[in-house]
């Protein structure tokens, strides 16, 4: 029985996201995400030089997501006539989007390595998912960089993808995961790419202004935490980021704790403002907390989407 365009939608979305769930992200799968970044990193190779390097950035950002767009579009719109080939694609699609899976097993690796391995494993893996220098880091800094990290990767990681999902299919999922590997990877203040990188930091703080206020919301209403919601618009406009500073205020409304605070970054000490007020240990149960609530949050949200795409058609 031939399925409607509805029911693609659906099923694509479905797919993926419990391939994500079963699989995460396998080192021996290819990926998009690694031609994102050599393709990145080619053209800043090139043009991150001489005059005029915020054009040049700007440009290079718009075409690298311009290009995204348009040739999973046509790839999608080539194959729209075979149903089972255009749902394996956009499947495979939703799933290179997603990183939920491999979000928590990264920050679980931090942890494991912490409990088995002592301090300086500990570091050394933490340096793999978080921007900040951690060889100074002592245990509990650890733990909270790892909690944090899966509040903040949740939204630009999790719901931001699924949210242009939403909007676009899988060429807008897949250009905003462009915008956002260009953010994580040129979109810094250093003297090296703040000329040349500003434009895709701005693109990226503008794309996730939405999606990181759902997360957040969705958070504390999954947790049912008053004190959650309270955090948000007490401290989630506090910190650097426009956008970070919402679902991890509302973790550390959740957990009663306190996130932010000094930190190195690339040689340079950054004083962020603090998130909450009670300086208590981080334990292996916030974790744990963390990794359910992130799993729900995404499981919800999955489901609010097809709730969605359903009353848009029937409505």
């Amino acid at each position: 029985m031939e399925m409607t365009h509805e029911q693609l939608i659906i099923s694509s979305l479905l797919i993926g996201f419990l391939l994500d769930c079963l699989l995460g992200d396998p080192l021996w799968l290819p990926h998009p995400i690694r031609l994102f970044g050599n393709s990145i990193s080619f053209f800043t190779e090139k043009l991150n030089r001489g005059k005029n390097r915020k054009w040049k950035g700007a440009a290079t950002a718009f075409v690298l997501i311009a290009t995204t767009f348009w040739s999973f579009w046509l790839v999608l719109k080539l194959a729209e006539n075979n149903e089972m080939l255009y749902v394996v694609l956009a499947s495979l699609g939703v799933f290179y989007g997603l990183a939920n899976r491999s979000l928590i097993q990264e920050a679980y690796k931090v942890i494991s390595a912490l409990e088995k391995n002592g301090l300086e494993a500990g570091r050394e893996q933490l340096s793999y998912i978080v921007g900040r220098e951690t060889r100074n880091l002592n245990e509990q800094q650890i733990r909270m960089a790892v909690i944090e990290t899966m509040a903040e990767n949740l939204s630009d990681g999790v719901i931001a993808p699924l949210f242009f999902y939403a909007l676009g299919g899988v060429p807008a999922m897949l250009a905003y995961k462009m915008a956002n590997t260009l953010d994580s990877m040129i979109g810094y203040k250093s003297e090296k790419y703040r000329d040349f990188g500003w434009f895709a930091a701005r693109f990226d703080d503008v794309i996730n202004f939405i999606p990181a206020r759902i997360t957040a919301l969705l958070m504390v209403i999954l947790s049912f935490s008053w004190r959650g919601l309270v955090y948000i618009f007490r401290y989630g406009h506090q910190h650097s980021s426009p956008n970070a500073g919402y679902p991890e205020a509302a973790l550390a409304g959740i957990l009663n704790c306190r996130f932010g605070g000094p930190n190195v970054y690339h040689g340079t000490l950054v004083e962020k403002p603090y998130i909450g007020k009670n300086v208590r240990e981080i334990t292996n149960r916030d974790f744990y907390k963390t990794c359910v609530l992130n799993f729900f949050t995404c499981l919800v949200f999955v489901g609010l989407i097809c709730v969605s795409i359903i009353f848009l058609y029937h409505g």
